[in-house]
């Protein structure tokens, strides 16, 4: 269990840092669930006081990635129950629906936008609940050097560090990593398809690109008309190459009209508006 009612899983939010005293605190950042063409991308922030810095790295955090689920689960438990150390955390949870939807509407919004501002959100949380922020640290998505100017210049008066490997180098964001994987795990583990009838089996792999067994859960849960359950990422490169290769075509009017023609239908339009209303163009207004 995950030191709650195990039906309910993992605790998503947490705080037994004291916010009467406003002690000063450090802050860390990290994903899980960025890369895999199913599930939701979940992103974790911890943090504790900045006199128990020291301390932390003592707990055995590293890189979620590096332990093992049981390693992990061990630790989530710890991060609540070890009072020696006072911690909290925070998820922000973006559903797979919601990275298609983003990733494929007509502005589109990039991954790497999505992250940041999940970041940005789970900072200004942390502020909003009181805690005293000195210090943040995050694994960083694009360029850490603009990634870390871009925090700066939200958050002045914070120490912004933003680096690669990260989770390896902070414990705060280790802290954080195994939040966002702990939950990520859980989710998928105990997915209930929204689609209802849907009877595919929770045995989807890694859930990256490059695992045979989810490839293979992939091809044999796609739907000719509607692709994939909503667990599926559409916007992800291997989605899209087996909806053109095992669902039905789709045809769209305007597909087949060039923009030439479209600037010219609406120009016609418009055209027979003013005839219909007697308007025509005045240029000489004196």
């Amino acid at each position: 269990g995950f030191g709650g009612n195990e039906m309910e899983g993992p605790t998503l939010n947490w705080n037994s840092v004291s916010l009467e005293r406003k002690e000063p605190c450090i802050l860390g950042i990290d994903e899980a669930g960025r890369g895999p063409v199913l599930g939701p991308m979940i992103y974790g922030s911890a943090y504790c006081r900045l006199e128990d810095k020291d301390r932390l790295a003592k707990m055995g955090f590293a890189d979620s990635k590096q332990l093992t689920e049981a390693q992990r689960d061990k630790l989530f438990i710890k991060m609540k129950t070890d009072s020696s150390i006072p911690l909290g955390w925070m998820t922000e949870i973006l559903e797979p629906e919601e990275l298609s939807a983003k990733m494929q509407r007509f502005n589109q919004v990039n991954l790497n936008t999505i992250s940041h501002n999940a970041a940005i959100n789970l900072i200004r949380r942390a502020l909003h609940l009181g805690i005293n922020v000195q210090e943040i640290y995050v694994d960083t998505v694009g360029v850490a050097s603009k990634y870390q100017a871009k925090l700066e210049g939200l958050f002045p008066g914070i120490a912004i560090t933003v680096s690669k490997k990260a989770d390896s180098l902070f414990p705060v964001v280790s802290a954080a990593s195994i939040v966002a994987k702990v939950v990520r795990d859980y989710r998928l583990k105990h997915w209930e398809f929204k689609e209802g009838e849907i009877k595919a089996s929770t045995q989807f792999g890694s859930g990256y690109p490059g695992d045979p067994t989810t490839i293979t859960w992939l091809q044999n849960n796609s739907d000719q008309v509607f692709g994939f359950p909503s667990i599926i990422r559409f916007s992800w490169k291997t989605t899209k190459e087996i909806i053109n290769k095992t669902c039905v075509d789709v045809i769209w009017d305007e597909d087949d009209m060039e923009e030439s023609e479209l600037r010219t239908s609406d120009r016609r339009d418009r055209y027979k508006f003013f005839a219909e209303n007697n308007m025509e163009l005045v240029t000489d207004f004196e």
